[in-house]
């Protein structure tokens, strides 16, 4: 059986974009950084939401794209995407 790296006490918080409304548009995760839900909050909860979750922030790039070719590429889409671009 393969070892795990997947710590629960780890909390990440990727922030995507700043609505021009104030909000603040971002993607939370726990264990792992790649397995996220994607959050909306004004600012003063997104800041008390962080402090509460002892979260590491991640620079908003993420890591290459997986093979496009690959048989699960089709998954590979997160909801910010979803609304800004069109898919085949």
């Amino acid at each position: 059986m393969a070892e795990s790296n997947f710590d629960i006490t780890r909390k990440f918080v990727r922030v995507m974009r700043t609505l021009p409304n104030g909000l603040i548009e971002f993607e939370f995760a726990v264990g792992d950084p790649d397995v996220a839900a994607e959050l909306v909050m004004p600012k003063a909860a997104f800041d008390e939401f962080c402090a509460a979750n002892q979260v590491e922030l991640l620079t908003s790039e993420k890591a290459a794209p997986p093979d496009a070719n690959a048989s699960d590429a089709d998954f590979h889409w997160n909801l910010h995407q979803a609304t800004h671009q069109r898919f085949r």
